[in-house]
């Protein structure tokens, strides 16, 4: 096999780009990066129609392609498991049939076989996956790219054996061959030569060899992306720290804010956290508890078996650290669970056997008061959470056998095992004292939240099912919320609608069938249920605070005033707007005024966000300020709906004035309102300074037309009279009236630009005014543009 994969992915780009098939073409180009670099949403939402184009067009060898790296991303940047294996096994057998033997990734296709059961139980499955990647090693060149992945593969094989040593061998070996056969050894080769390095202790030469893979890629003129500068970082964090420099670890250790997004940091981002706590450098407390628990029912969801038993192990020792008995035990109990779920069990079995008696071994603590007093006495002591589970731990023991109690001590401790990151092992407690007391309204409905919060899909429908028998309304309401949690809006709605049948005075049902209406673009009904909802609310000051969500609280008014701005209905918009204290410039119509610069936060058609600034015209409404291309379904002048919430807070106080000064409120579009009309083309060429590019601006703005430019300082064109010297540019859309046609615009831009030093090409405007586009191909080449 000697087939280039980038060299088919340029033609395969090239063809369907020619073939008019531009979205599966674009497709192409960017699903690897999207996967590679966690885009996840993105990814999301490019992949099922470039696979269903890929389908529809008989393309085999693209289909391998798409899947191939979408399987990248579940298995790399998510670390899926299990939860993959069906994907894994039919894209093995698809990518090797007659009509897809051929193509390029068939070979990658093998890789993702093989990281799949290392996610399920890598050292469970050493000997497969060291079959299967080492006969497809054997049979393809050194000088192409899938070596080095295979490669990379075939070593952590070798390393989840035990066998560090003989991986660093098989790297060296194979970045020889590569480099005979005229390949380049990637980056990511050389951080997984690192890794191997660090499991053998020889952490300095790990720092040496970042450093010179780093020099060395940079001077090939390869730039880092995210995902290097961010592994390179960890990587070096985590040597740093073995090495005991804790300052310069902390300084390069990402937040965990990157771990919570990027599923791929976390085993090696808790690594160097537990080196940090072991230098007393970090704070080994319940948040960071927490997080990793949450991490491990993370994997245990994706069925990432061994990852999972690895993790919680690590959490264990942390947890034994801090004392946190009743936490440490919960973990040594999933472990106990996922060991069943193993193929291999040698050694690790014993680790969680150690953790469980370790925990079994920390002493319980007295009780404060008696088991009947300490709910209260937890709420008012302040005690630590971890403090209070152990508490509540031991007060349970007490109530066995015992009916009066013991529920409510149930459902204190299951909620905050739950809080803890627990929320499973909180579902298994409930769901053992629902047997004794399955009429306890307040135990089914936090079974419930513990159920959706630990992604029990079985559990939800068990518990629903359940009580749909005694309460009708509580089966509806699970299913509701479980629907909400999987976003499945239309079924959402379905079972707050049946909830409304059986009792028409509940309030939290109307918001939630309300939000449901509002995802599904149903602003009428949304409108209704919240109308509804002010209607049947009790007057504020006649209920104790614990029932408040029986009044009308703040944002009930926002989602009205939205719903009605999308219905038009501007008499409910001023009359809500008046409860907030709203002032409006006129008493009737539609509210079209200018209250602030805003940024409006719209979907690419690719998945992306993209930012756009708008003038805020109402309590819901803004004007799109920027001339917008067809990746957005907006353009300039559209007046959109927005979502009433904030999506970043204002900045402190004590923030400098410069970020007050620069802060816009930020809000997620809802839907548009009144398109502008305005059709986009783009013009490209020479700057012209800032006078004449004001007048242009101007003069384009009196005639109806808009102008965006999306080009900085940083833009160079060609200067045609010397090609190794260049001249600022400028990259710029052009928003076309409805009222005016591209032959016109051609003419408006002739006219107002004609005499400038350097011409701008507008090929695309030309083309759509039948002028002449050969002068434009000709600025383009002569320019390069």
């Amino acid at each position: 096999m000697t087939t280039d994969i980038w060299s088919w992915v340029r033609d395969a780009h090239r063809q369907l780009a020619e073939a008019g098939h531009h979205r599966l073409a674009d497709a192409v180009v960017e699903l690897p990066e999207l996967a590679t670099e966690g885009r996840n949403d993105q990814l999301d939402a490019l992949y099922p129609e470039a696979l269903a184009a890929a389908r529809s067009l008989d393309l085999p060898w693209v289909e391998v392609y798409l899947r191939h790296w979408r399987l990248q991303n579940l298995l790399n940047k998510r670390q899926q498991g299990e939860a993959v294996m069906p994907e894994a096994v039919d894209l093995l057998d698809f990518a090797h049939r007659e009509g897809t033997a051929g193509c390029p990734q068939s070979v990658c296709v093998v890789q993702d076989f093989a990281i799949c059961h290392a996610r399920v139980d890598g050292p469970g499955y050493v000997t497969e996956r060291l079959e299967v990647v080492g006969e497809t090693l054997g049979r393809i060149e050194p000088g192409r790219a899938c070596y080095d992945c295979l490669s990379r593969e075939y070593s952590d094989a070798l390393e989840d054996d035990g066998r560090a040593a003989e991986a660093l061998d098989h790297l060296d070996t194979a970045a020889h061959r590569m480099r005979a056969a005229g390949q380049r050894v990637s980056l990511r080769f050389h951080q997984s030569r690192a890794g191997t390095l660090h499991l053998l202790g020889r952490y300095q030469e790990v720092l040496e060899l970042l450093d010179t893979a780093e020099k060395a890629e940079q001077a090939q003129g390869h730039r880092l992306d995210e995902r290097d500068r961010r592994w390179g970082a960890l990587l070096r964090a985590r040597a740093l720290a073995a090495l005991g420099r804790t300052e310069e670890a902390l300084a390069l250790l990402p937040d965990r804010a990157e771990a919570e997004q990027h599923a791929d940091l976390r085993p090696t981002w808790t690594q160097t956290v537990e080196l940090l706590v072991a230098a007393g450098a970090w704070e080994n407390d319940a948040e960071l508890g927490a997080a990793l628990a949450g991490w491990v029912g993370y994997l245990d969801d994706a069925g990432a078996h061994r990852p999972c038993v690895d993790l919680l192990l690590a959490a264990g020792r942390l947890a034994l650290a801090r004392g946190a008995r009743t936490v440490a035990l919960t973990l040594a109990a999933t472990g106990q669970r996922k060991l069943t779920r193993l193929r291999r069990t040698d050694g690790v079995a014993e680790e969680v056997a150690a953790l469980r008696a370790a925990a079994e071994a920390l002493p319980q603590p007295e009780l404060p008061v008696p088991p009947d007093e300490l709910a209260a006495y937890l709420a008012e002591a302040g005690v630590p959470v971890e403090t209070g589970v152990d508490l509540l731990s031991v007060a349970l023991d007490r109530y066995r056998g015992e009916q009066a109690g013991a529920t409510g001590t149930t459902v204190q401790l299951a909620t905050l095992l739950g809080g803890l990151g627990h929320a499973r092992a909180a579902a298994d407690l409930l769901w053992q004292r629902l047997e004794a007391d399955p009429e306890d309204r307040e135990l089914t409905g936090t079974l419930g939240e513990m159920l959706i919060g630990a992604r029990d899909a079985d559990g939800v429908r068990r518990l629903a099912d359940r009580l749909a028998v005694t309460a009708p309304a509580d089966a509806h309401w699970t299913r509701a919320r479980w629907a909400v949690a999987e976003s499945r809006w239309a079924e959402a709605l379905e079972q707050c609608e049946a909830i409304l049948a059986l009792d028409d005075a509940v309030l939290n049902t109307r918001r939630l069938a309300a939000r449901a209406a509002t995802e599904l673009g149903d602003h009428a009904t949304a409108q209704r249920l919240h109308q509804e909802l002010l209607e049947r609310a009790l007057p504020a000051g006649e209920v104790a605070e614990e029932e408040s969500h029986r009044t009308v609280q703040e944002p009930d008014l926002w989602h009205l005033i939205t719903a009605a701005t999308a219905n038009r209905d501007w008499a409910v918009v001023r009359s809500t707007g008046a409860l907030l204290g709203i002032e409006f410039d006129e008493p009737e119509g539609p509210v079209d005024e200018e209250w602030q610069l805003v940024t409006v936060r719209a979907t690419r058609t690719n998945g992306a966000t993209a930012d756009l600034p708008a003038v805020r015209t109402g309590p819901a409404t803004a004007r799109i300020l920027p001339v917008l291309g067809e990746d957005l379904t907006l353009n300039h002048g559209d007046v959109v709906v927005f979502a009433p919430a904030l999506l970043e807070r204002p900045p402190a106080e004590d923030a400098d004035e410069e970020e007050r000064q620069h802060w816009r409120p930020a809000f997620e579009l809802l839907t548009l309102l009144d398109p502008a009309g305005y059709t986009t083309y783009w013009i490209d060429g020479g700057w012209p300074g800032d006078e004449p590019w004001g007048t242009l601006r101007e003069r384009l703005q009196e005639a109806g037309y808009a102008v965006w430019a999306y080009s900085g300082d940083q833009y160079r064109i060609t200067d045609p009279a010397d090609d190794d010297e260049t001249l600022p540019g400028i990259y710029a859309a052009l928003g076309v009236p409805p009222t005016a046609s591209a032959a016109e615009a051609d003419a408006l831009l002739h006219r107002l630009t004609g005499h400038w030093p350097h011409p701008l090409a507008w090929a695309t405007l030309a083309e759509a005014a039948g002028a002449d586009v050969a002068r434009h191909e000709e600025i383009v080449e002569r320019y390069g543009l």
